[in-house]
Formats: structure tokens, sequence, C-alpha cells
């Protein structure tokens, strides 16, 4: 059977990993069916880890925000313009774009105005179903996708009701959590004692957000250090177990590095804050598996920690004029920030934006998930009703097998 080139786009850390998951199911889906497939990218080490020839990193060129976005345009133009003219030059059969909505738009549109034949899956589309500022964009998604897979069910009845033709495959975690380890055997592998508190930081997945987060994390695990140890010996509640212990060892920080750029400033705010931390750029799955609490900026790093049944605060912050500009002039409003409370539309998780996120406000609400049993139990129940809504094992392969058959049923 004839060859077959993909072209998949994606950027930051996050978008490398789902990029690698579906690398992963497509040569997974094309030996299985005995087609021969080539994968070009925009992406990261995962992606080619996973076998695609990757253009350009764009891993470390993500931003939030309109200031913040600002020291990233000229890096983000240079690569779209390789990846354009690569693909003027070498038309792919398909093209895949993975959320990045910025960069993707652009892509996108280039696909549709110098390449109409090639089809475009768009497979986790941007949040615009949950913050549409603009709502061009939408139409702009819909006018050039000729397939959108939704991993969500309100994205997916979103974009329907816009016009576009839409397949929900549920959500990649599904599959990935799969290979977690258990928390006990996190915790064995990793030498946490059953008594001892296990708290996972998740400070920074972008550049400005070592700036804007990192700062309230840090002071917000040092105040909860010393509250934690000044209360040693109160029972409290192991969670998942209905059991209750006296805490009598010291809290552990535990910090996955999700990118070896902020290992230096991590590494001093550790020292800095004199925190009893441990940053892990390996093992990153028994961190998140192992924790009795996570304290998290909002990001896809929430709905791990939920199917994996850990309780967390999640906030956010971006910078003060960004904030004002968007409130001020865009209308700027959303229900919520973090998947799991997007996922059943309710606050299953506390969230923390902008003014409310301070490290006070962090450490009240992480000490009541902490020592509150109730407040626990709630949480998992409300993470099983959650769990419900994000589609069965084999997300993965159902997204792979709708971008083969378009890709292999376009002549």
């Amino acid at each position: 059977m004839t060859k077959k080139t993909i072209f998949i786009s994606t950027g930051e850390v996050s978008g490398d990993l789902q990029g690698a998951m579906l690398i992963d199911a497509l040569k997974r889906q094309a030996t299985h069916q005995g087609l021969d497939l080539n994968i070009v990218a925009l992406g990261g080490e995962k992606m080619a880890l996973s076998g695609a020839t990757v253009l350009g990193n764009t891993t470390g060129i993500g931003s939030v925000g309109l200031l913040e976005s600002l020291p990233f345009v000229l890096p983000t133009l240079t690569i779209q313009r390789l990846a354009k003219q690569y693909l003027q030059n070498n038309p792919p059969d398909l093209v895949v774009l993975i959320d990045y909505m910025g960069p993707n738009l652009g892509i996108g549109k280039f696909i549709q105005r110098q390449l109409p034949h090639v089809p475009v899956v768009y497979y986790i589309a941007p949040q615009e179903w949950v913050w549409s500022l603009f709502p061009q964009n939408t139409a702009t998604i819909v006018e050039m996708t000729n397939k959108l897979l939704a991993i969500f069910p309100e994205e997916a009845r979103y974009f329907e009701k816009k016009g576009a033709s839409v397949h929900w495959v549920g959500h990649p975690l599904v599959d990935r959590i799969q290979s977690y380890p258990s928390r006990e055997q996190a915790r064995a592998a990793l030498g946490i004692k059953p008594d001892q508190t296990a708290i996972a930081l998740l400070p920074a997945s972008r550049h400005q957000e070592i700036k804007y987060m990192m700062p309230i994390i840090f002071s917000a695990a040092q105040q909860l250090q010393a509250k934690l140890l000044a209360c040693r010996d109160v029972p409290w509640h192991v969670w998942g177990s209905g059991e209750q212990k006296t805490n009598n060892k010291e809290p552990i920080f535990w910090i996955p590095l999700s990118h070896q750029a902020y290992r230096q400033p991590i590494e001093k705010a550790i020292e800095d804050y004199g925190l009893q931390a441990t940053l892990v750029t390996e093992n990153t799955q028994e961190v998140l598996a192992a924790a009795d609490l996570a304290i998290t900026k909002s990001g896809t790093v929430n709905l791990e920690l939920a199917l994996l049944n850990v309780p967390q605060v999640v906030f956010y912050r971006v910078s003060p004029l960004t904030y004002w500009i968007a409130r001020t002039f865009l209308n700027f409003s959303i229900p919520f920030m973090s998947p799991p409370n997007l996922v059943v539309m309710r606050p299953i998780v506390p969230e923390l934006l902008q003014e409310d996120a301070t490290p006070e406000n962090l450490v009240r609400e992480a000490m009541e998930l902490l020592f509150d049993p109730q407040k626990r139990q709630q949480t998992l129940v409300n993470y099983q009703q959650m769990r419900q809504l994000l589609g069965e094992v084999g997300v993965c392969d159902r997204a792979a097998s709708a971008i083969l058959q378009l890709a292999y049923s376009t002549q």
C-alpha cells in the first residue's frame, strides 16, 4: 500500500506528551492494518522518541496571556515559517493539529489556502468552548477542519453545534493512567513511609509561570511545612484507606521537573524557602501517584491527579496588566479553569485565580484537604463521577483509527 505522510503540529510540554501518545497509537494501528506511515512534526523530544521526524522543538515557546507571549513571538514565527516552507515543498497526506491555538490556526489556514486537498484533523481542540474571547477563532477552527476529535463531551457538543464534523474519542489520559503505579507501589519506590505526608508541588511548565506562580507556591509550601511540623502528633486521615494515623514524620515535598530550563530557579527556590523537597526528573509518575496532596497550577496534570485520586489545590496567575486588559476590554470570564471542574461543570477541586491565588489561601485549602476526612471523601466521590465522563480505555487508538481512515480514504 502507498506510503502516507502525516504532519502533526503541537507545542508546549503537554502537547509533546499528547503527540507522542498519538504517534505510538498511529504506528500501532498502522502495523496492525499493514499500512506504511511516515510522521513529520512540530513538537518535542517525546514525539521524536516515538518515531516522528521533528522539524522544530516547540516545547519551550508556549505562554498564556497577552504580554507574556511577546518574548515568544519571534521564535514561534521562525518555526512557523520553517513548517510552512516544508509543507509547501513536501505536501503531506494529512495534517493533525493538537491544541496550541495561535500557531495551529496559522498552520490550518495555510493548509486551507495553499494545500486545500490536504485534510486537517484537530485533535484536542483549543478550549474555545470554555473561553471564547474571539468568536472568529471558533469559526476558523470549524472552517479549516475536516474532522474534530473531541476529548471532552462539552467540547464535542460545542463544536458540533457550530457546524464541525465531530467525533468524541475520550481523554487520552485515560489510556496513560493505566501505566501508572499504585499508590503503595509509588510510595515504596520513592521510600515514603506510610505515616509520612508527601505533597507534590507543580509550579511551572511555561517560562512565565516561574515568575508569576513559583513565588506563590513556594511561599505556601513554606507555611504548610511549618504548620505540619507544628501538628505532628495530630491524627490525620490516610487517603483512600479509611484509617487515621498520627503524622510523626516531617512532611516532604516532591517537585516533578517539567523542563530542564527550570531546574536552576527551582533548586534555588527550594534552598531559599528552606523546604524539605526533592526535585525529580525521572519517575514523575510515582511522584503523582504517591502524593497525599498536590498544590498545582491549572493544566492537564489536574486530570492526572484526579484519575489517581489525589486531592489537589489548583491556582493560576498571569501578569496583573494582562488580567486587567482581559477583564476590562475582552470581557474575560470563565466558569472554571481546572480540567476536573470543566469536565463536570461544577467545583470538585478548589481553584484560586489571580488575586485569590495567595499563599495563605492555598495553605487554607491544603490543610482542609489533609485533615478533613469528609472533604477528602467527597473529593474521591467527585473524582469517580468525573471519571465516567472521560471515556473508556483505548482513546488514542480510536483517535489514530479515525486519522488513518481519513488519510487513506483521501486520494
